[in-house]
């Protein structure tokens, strides 16, 4: 055994002192007391490149791997013949044009290194065939992460030593905040699974380079572990296609498992880009765009969620016995205004239906006012009793603080207290008139995309949640410990289940989002539509529901700012991922619809 790993050593030194650097190599000269040869000793270890694990999606398709990469650098004097070289490549002159383009930090910039361009083994090959003619060339091969994909950036991340460039770069832009933006991912959050251990050589080495033994016992070499992601590729790659290049997010995960479905920030942009060799250019457009792409906003982006907010006011209205299923309010707009036309709204089925603002206007009324079994009236200290109480429940449902998604970094979004009030208003004795806002998700409220999705999850659970989380298998385990423990809310589930009669509802003829419904192909959608309001430009428009209403498998949550009406905008988008998901394609009914979306998606 002990021979057989002498020449497995020694055929593989070569390899591995091309992997090591300087100092992973320890050159001490030792003589050999019998024969008096000088040998060296040398401290090898295995580059992480090789033995990263890789990351798959929960159909196992290769999403990362770490594969050989081939690399042109081309000449920075004299002037390149953009001509010749995409004959040699088997290039048009406008790729050729583009590559380069993409390649430097900005247009016309002179770059202080050579220009390098990712190539694939063919061209590479054809490279090879060709260097003769092309002395100027240099064609070089190393491990780097490849995607296979270009869906999921956020979600995938990317190898730290493998983006130095793209902090550098982000360090010298005004949007880079290279704290804020900076988001590893997957890559960054499991580093030490997927490094896995290298194995250190010790071999005695004699000026030939040939190989006597070792100077000190081997360390195990052990394969970093595999990471079976939660993604459904397609799944994510069709989501990314509806939100393209429009601001916002969408969130689809599995309510019964917790495990992240889709994950899309939008602006999209290909995951390789940030640790790419040849994509300064596109790096300096990402962190220059007004839009800011590289911000992950379903995890570091809280925003009021709106009126899908109603939803958790009226279960813990229900709960502390506020309202009941059958209660009814007028529609008073002297209290807020209501956008929707519609027929008195005589129990909460038909207040969720309609999303009458006035409705849940009473609703928190007669939570924040109402007075205690300790009090005999409505008075400052039972408004703040009853705001703190609110709090309680609210926060029950993982909002105002992180779930503990596997990422590097999440937003816990905002709840206010009531001392954060009788600051904001300079006195104790604020009103529930100067707080109403929170009857309809606006105001002080705030919800990152996963606490929007996890919220939904939880109706459909009928009030308990596993966190999301985007690894659901470590190598041929399971994922974390803490995703596998259930949470549950201070709500009780048939206060959850009388919610579902108005969700579905909103689908249906006369609901806020019965242009949406998916009835036609037998699947019943219980979902909640929101329109933000927005004092600095258009509204934003939000949705979040689950699909089949009365076997939840999969819940959804949509975000898309200054988009409008959360019917029209983002309810569409929520309701094709439900169908591609449970279905695998679009009904023909639909795909006009799809492709309008997918189009706007594109031009903006």
């Amino acid at each position: 055994m002990r021979t057989a790993l002498f020449w497995w050593q020694t055929g593989l030194l070569a390899l591995l002192a091309a992997c090591s650097s300087p100092d992973q190599q320890t050159d001490v000269p030792t003589q050999n007391p019998t024969t008096g040869e000088v040998y060296t000793r040398r401290r090898v270890v295995v580059a992480d490149s090789l033995i990263r694990g890789r990351l798959l999606d929960r159909y196992d398709s290769v999403l990362v791997d770490t594969r050989p990469q081939f690399l042109l650098k081309l000449p920075r004097r004299p002037p390149l013949d953009t001509l010749a070289l995409g004959l040699l490549l088997g290039w048009d002159s406008t790729t050729v044009r583009r590559r380069i383009a993409e390649a430097l930090p900005y247009p016309g910039a002179r770059p202080r290194h050579p220009v390098q361009l990712r190539l694939t083994a063919a061209e590479a090959k054809r490279v090879r065939r060709d260097s003769a003619a092309w002395p100027n060339l240099l064609l070089t091969q190393r491990h780097q992460r490849v995607y296979t994909t270009h869906a999921g950036a956020p979600v995938l991340g990317y190898k730290a030593s493998e983006a130095q460039t793209f902090f550098h770069q982000a360090r010298r832009y005004r949007r880079g905040r290279f704290y804020r933006l900076r988001n590893g991912g997957i890559e960054a959050y499991y580093n030490g699974l997927l490094t896995g251990r290298h194995s250190y050589l010790h071999p005695l080495v004699d000026a030939k380079g040939n190989t006597h033994g070792t100077w000190a016992k081997d360390t195990t070499f052990r394969q970093g572990q595999d990471l079976h992601l939660t993604l459904d590729v397609k799944l994510q790659s069709y989501a990314e296609k509806l939100l393209g290049n429009r601001r916002g997010y969408l969130v689809a995960l599995d309510p019964r498992t917790g495990e992240i479905l889709a994950y899309v920030s939008a602006p999209v942009y290909d995951p390789a880009t940030l640790s790419a060799p040849d994509q300064a250019g596109v790096r300096a457009e990402l962190l220059e765009h007004e839009e800011m792409p590289l911000l992950n906003r379903p995890a570091m982006l809280a925003n009021p969620p709106g009126s899908v907010f109603k939803l958790v006011n009226a279960a813990v209205a229900l709960q502390l016995g506020a309202i009941t299923p059958a209660t009814g309010f007028r529609c008073n707009q002297a209290l807020v205004s209501c956008v929707h036309h519609h027929r008195p709204a005589n129990s909460l089925t038909l207040g969720l239906k309609y999303s009458c603002n006035p409705y849940f206007y009473q609703v928190m009324q007669n939570l924040i006012t109402r007075v205690p079994d300790s009090l005999v009236q409505d008075t400052v200290a039972a408004r703040h009793a009853n705001l703190a109480l609110w709090r309680r429940y609210v926060r029950s449902f993982g909002l105002d603080s992180v779930l503990g998604v596997d990422l590097p970094r999440e937003a816990p979004g905002f709840l206010p207290t009531p001392a954060y009030y009788d600051k904001a208003r300079r006195t104790r004795n604020w009103t529930y008139r100067s707080i109403y806002s929170l009857s309809i998700g606006q105001g002080e409220i705030n919800l990152t995309g996963l606490q929007m999705a996890n919220m939904a999850a939880i109706i459909a659970n009928r009030g308990w949640y596993y966190a999301p989380h985007l690894v659901r298998g470590i190598g041929s385990g399971g994922p974390l410990s803490r995703f596998r423990e259930k949470h549950y809310t201070l709500i009780d589930s048939a206060n959850f289940a009388a919610l579902v009669p108005g969700m579905v509802a909103v689908m249906q003829r006369g609901g806020t989002a019965d242009a949406s419904s998916l009835a036609d192909i037998g699947i019943t959608v219980a979902g909640k539509t929101g329109t933000v309001e927005n004092d600095e430009g258009d509204d934003h428009a939000a949705f979040v529901g689950f699909a089949p209403a009365d076997n939840p498998k999969i819940a959804v949550a949509v975000y898309l700012e200054n988009a409008g009406f959360g019917a029209t905008a983002a309810a569409p988008c929520a309701v094709m991922v439900m169908e591609k998901y449970l279905r695998g394609s679009i009904a023909p009914k639909r795909k006009r619809w799809e492709r309008r979306i997918m189009s706007r998606a594109r031009q903006e």
